[in-house]
């Protein structure tokens, strides 16, 4: 249950949501033929996160300082919004309307509840509870048969005979958990939450007892969002239990959902130094020593804990980051990782490696415009290609010929800077007050300004800088690319095993979801602007109802 429920934590955010998750030899030439076009019917396709670690939760993004948070809290609360990505990439939460792709056998990251399996059976009910062992089990078995409403009674009825019964008031509290999910209320779910801790703190709650209502507490805690209380919880819970590997590995889970990578590697390295060999906690301090850019020291960490096959490892995410991190050191066996990755249903393919998708859309790496269907918008970039190059130049600093920094860490060398102007479906401040004709043009094309999973943005990169090989987060979009400055020869783009390059007043169009990479070596500075669409084969209501990215 505790697998399933952080899958459902991130993807869901709230019990209501608003209207509105072998190695082979010959990887390398089976990958060559994995991006095949595939297709669904439209009004049946669901959405697949296949996952990563979030952030910006465990984020599918190379490191960054927006996005290495492992399950921060804007991922979980409706409101709140994911940082701008990069260029070539933006980091995807997992939230709204994904769900994990693996099946049951994949465990979530950074689930609640990872440790040891219990062998034996827990024992609940103390001396007093002893006594009244009948009525319990009557009221347990309305609860598992479904009869919640008189379960709840039951248990209601018991806990004001008993009031120092443990036992009954941890059945109450799983009875409004359980019709909580079932009528889809926060305010029963947090009944519940009040409850477990009620019957935690009851004089003589068995442990058993005590480790099952706390732990659930933090669980639902962290499903409504509320991230510190849940810390808390599992902090006192540490302190009762301190030799309890599995309550360690939760608390550094629960830092990280805060944002807290320090704390998180504190919490990691203290069970590592008791339990080495522990795979949970060593792909999470893989994948933290990753976001501090220390990738080779990353890599042992992540690929052990991937090898033990301990619940909580087998994540997209974890396949992700070590292959990045492989490639990165010049390691061709990163490879074989997305294929083990692919192979455990996490990727599409090896080349196209994003974890928040819509399955069953045309994949393909390269677009003509006739294939998108935006042939009209296609068409206004190109003809007034110049108009829009003019405004970009007037806004970025001519001394350094630079806009924003790019910070995701994409970069091997070089310098490369933004200018955004729609991010997440939104215009971002004041930016369009700079090119107010680039904004007037591009504010016909609701497929581009109104892509919430994309952004629309101006983007400059200095001679001399390599990007690294990445994918982009989701197959929700392709991104198009108008040559607005482009010294010759030099500046190219690879995706899959396909290199192109840029040209001025033309656009290429890509799915970033797959691998690509970039190399600026011209002379000069490469200006472009980058549009985000929506993938033509999504519909109204998909593009309507899909998260923000």
């Amino acid at each position: 249950m505790v697998l399933q429920t952080i899958h459902f934590l991130v993807s869901k955010a709230r019990l209501c949501p608003a209207p509105s998750s072998l190695l082979l030899l010959l990887v390398l030439l089976m990958s060559l033929f994995s991006f095949q076009t595939t297709r669904a019917t439209p009004s049946t396709r669901p959405e697949v996160r296949r996952p990563l670690p979030g952030c910006q939760v465990l984020c599918q993004v190379a490191p960054t300082k927006a996005s290495m948070k492992l399950f921060p809290v804007s991922v979980l609360m409706e409101e709140a919004e994911p940082a701008a990505g990069a260029e070539e990439e933006s980091g995807g939460p997992m939230r709204g309307d994904d769900r994990s792709a693996p099946g049951p056998q994949s465990a979530a990251v950074g689930q609640v509840g990872v440790g040891p399996a219990k062998k034996k059976k827990p024992k609940l009910l103390n001396k007093l509870d002893k006594s009244i062992k009948a009525e319990i089990d009557g009221a347990e078995k309305l609860r598992k048969k479904g009869q919640l409403d008189e379960a709840l009674r039951a248990f209601e009825a018991l806990v004001r005979r008993y009031p120092q019964s443990p036992r009954a008031r941890y059945g109450q509290a799983q009875t409004e958990d359980d019709l909580a999910e079932k009528r889809r209320s926060n305010e029963l779910l947090q009944r519940a939450i009040s409850s477990y801790r009620d019957a935690a703190e009851l004089p003589d709650a068995t442990p058993d007892l005590l480790r099952a209502a706390l732990r659930r507490r933090a669980e639902r805690q962290q499903f409504l969002g509320r991230m510190r209380g849940s810390l808390a919880t599992l902090e006192r819970l540490t302190q009762i239990f301190p030799e309890d590997i599995g309550l360690k590995n939760d608390l550094g889970v629960a830092h990280l959902l805060l944002g807290d990578n320090k704390g998180a590697k504190q919490v990691y390295e203290q069970v590592l130094a008791v339990a080495p060999g522990n795979g949970f906690a060593k792909v999470h301090y893989g994948f933290i020593l990753k976001s501090e850019n220390k990738i080779a020291e990353s890599i042992p960490y992540l690929r052990e804990g991937l090898e033990s096959g301990e619940p909580g490892t087998d994540d997209g995410r974890f396949y992700f980051h070590l292959g990045d991190a492989l490639q990165r050191v010049g390691d061709e066996s990163a490879y074989r990782w997305y294929e083990l990755g692919h192979r455990r249903g996490h990727f599409a393919s090896v080349w196209q490696r994003s974890l928040y998708n819509v399955d069953g859309l045309k994949a393909q790496p390269w677009w003509t415009p006739q294939e998108t269907g935006y042939t009209d918008l296609v068409k206004t970039l190109e003809r007034n290609w110049r108009t829009i190059r003019d405004e970009a130049l007037a806004v970025m600093d001519r001394r350094t010929a630079s806009f924003v920094p790019e910070e995701e860490n994409l970069r091997e060398k070089g310098e490369w800077g933004q200018y955004t102007l729609w991010q997440q479906g939104k215009k971002v401040g004041n930016a369009c007050q700079g090119v107010p004709r680039t904004c007037a043009l591009l504010e016909r094309y609701p497929e581009a300004t109104g892509c919430k999973r994309g952004q629309v943005k101006f983007s400059v990169m200095q001679p001399g800088t390599h990007v690294w090989p990445h994918t982009g987060p989701t197959n929700c979009r392709l991104r198009l690319h108008l040559g607005l400055v482009v010294p010759r020869p030099g500046c190219r783009i690879r995706c899959t095993n396909q290199t192109r390059e840029w040209e001025e007043g033309r656009v290429l169009i890509f799915d970033d979801s797959f691998e690509h990479e970039v190399w600026q070596d011209a002379n000069g500075y490469r200006l472009i602007l980058i549009v985000d669409v929506w993938h033509p084969e999504l519909t109204p209501y998909q593009r309507q109802t899909l998260s923000p990215i």
